[in-house]
Parts: C-alpha cells; sequence; structure tokens
C-alpha cells in the first residue's frame, strides 16, 4: 500500500482541514501529521480507498478514511489517541 498521493488527498481535503485545527499536531507535509517531533498520523491509498495510519502508543493503527462517516470515526479515535 503506498502513501497517499496528491490527488488522493485533495478527495480527504475537508478531512485535512480539519486535523489541520488540532493544535497538538504539526502537518510537516501535505498529510503527514507530528505530535511533539514524533510522527503521528499520515495516509496511505490503495485504489480508491484512502488509510489513515495513527500513532496508538509505539504503533499505528490502521483507519479508514475514504468517506465522511470513516472521517467522523477517524476524528474520534485521533481524539482518544490524543488524550493517551
Amino acid at each position: 500500500m503506498k502513501h497517499a498521493g496528491p490527488d488522493a488527498l485533495d478527495r480527504a481535503e475537508p478531512l485535512l482541514a480539519q486535523i489541520r485545527k488540532i493544535e497538538a499536531l504539526k502537518e510537516r507535509s501535505r498529510g503527514v501529521f507530528y505530535r511533539s517531533g514524533r510522527a503521528f498520523l499520515h495516509f496511505h491509498e490503495h485504489g480508491p480507498e484512502l488509510f489513515a495510519d495513527v500513532r496508538t502508543g509505539e504503533d499505528f493503527r490502521r483507519f479508514p478514511a475514504t468517506s465522511p462517516t470513516h472521517w467522523a470515526a477517524l476524528m474520534k479515535a485521533l481524539a482518544g489517541a490524543l488524550r493517551a
């Protein structure tokens, strides 16, 4: 599964705009977010599907991120990961 390219990230721009509002995260390159200098969130694409990898502890957990329904679940997961 490859990292998400510009076209995939274009489709997820409303999600990216929401994530950019989270002050604890810094976007180092488009769609790649860091927390306290450590990789925290990035995206992959597989065909038309988009996935987000979120750091949970020492590992990353993959979440579907193709649709607005997925985006809502991802935002909840991000909130939980940021509280941990």
